[in-house]
């Protein structure tokens, strides 16, 4: 496994191995990685010749206040575990590789409009700018991996839609494919911020995914109104006081808009987030009306 830093060196690796007439897998990432991530990579590693991931801890994505300087890290855990998924490259830049000028007084900027400013992108929730900096960071890595197919994650829905979108309206060659979210056996998202719980806290943290269960049978079952399911995911969410709900929103799947006349046709993104004491947890689950 080779790790690059530089990149200019990883375009040319990257570059070398098209011309070689390998596919390019790409599995973007912020370290501290876990069996979610490993999914990801293994899609990469079965479906690509080249097999590439990214550790980098974006600092333009926090906002002020929030948990960038004690973000979990630990590189070598992550190389090891990249080493044996045979994942070919890691591509591990400095901030300065990809903020020279530094975060403050970068100038370019890549903004997805309509979907940024919504649920985790609420300026009075996580501040302004949490979402581009994401597209912009996401831009960079996809412009200088230079990938065939890009691999994220269900669990943060409202960023793969970002990016999906960004991909597609800027013309940008790389595919984008969102991946089932992986799930610990009581139902809990697999997150990197998982490890700043509680024991107490880690044993309350299902009530997520029982509220988004309980909301998605009723779908199943013909509710569709959104009032109703969003009703039904903050019942189960209030038997668990340690949780704080930030929100709780349905959204359509592409344009993250809350249903006309607060009817759930077919298909939406049931969107939960909140926190634990000092730990944001957030998920999610496609939920699909039952015609009568």
């Amino acid at each position: 496994m080779e790790v690059i830093r530089e990149p200019a060196r990883m375009r040319e690796r990257s570059r070398a191995a098209r011309a070689a007439g390998a596919t390019i897998g790409f599995v973007p990432t912020m370290g501290y990685l876990h069996a979610g991530h490993m999914s990801l990579v293994a899609r990469a590693r079965s479906e690509c010749k080249l097999a590439v991931a990214s550790i980098f801890v974006n600092p333009a994505q926090f906002g002020p206040g929030e948990d960038f300087d004690r973000y979990p890290r630990d590189p070598e855990r992550d190389f090891a575990m990249l080493k044996d998924a045979r994942v070919d490259v890691v591509f591990h830049p400095d901030a300065a590789d990809l903020f020279p000028r530094g975060v403050a007084a970068h100038r370019a900027w890549v903004a997805v409009v309509g979907l940024s400013d919504t649920l985790c992108g609420d300026p009075g929730r996580r501040g302004p700018g949490h979402f581009r900096g994401v597209a912009t960071v996401v831009t960079k890595l996809l412009n200088i991996v230079e990938p065939d197919v890009a691999y994220f994650g269900q669990k943060d829905a409202q960023q793969a839609i970002v990016i999906a979108t960004l991909a597609r309206e800027l013309d940008m060659s790389a595919r984008i494919e969102v991946c089932p979210t992986v799930r610990e056996a009581d139902g809990l998202a697999m997150s990197s911020r998982n490890k700043y719980l509680t024991a107490a806290q880690r044993a309350a943290a299902p009530v997520i995914h029982r509220a988004l269960m309980a909301a998605a049978a009723d779908a199943s079952r013909g509710q569709c109104l959104a009032s109703a399911l969003v009703a039904r995911a903050r019942e189960v969410l209030r038997t668990e006081p340690e949780f704080e709900i930030e929100y709780v929103e349905i959204a359509g799947l592409s344009d993250l808009r809350s249903p006309e006349d607060g009817v759930v046709r077919g298909e939406a993104l049931l969107a939960v987030a909140g926190r634990m004491g000092n730990t944001r947890l957030i998920d999610n689950m496609i939920v699909a009306v039952k015609a009568a």
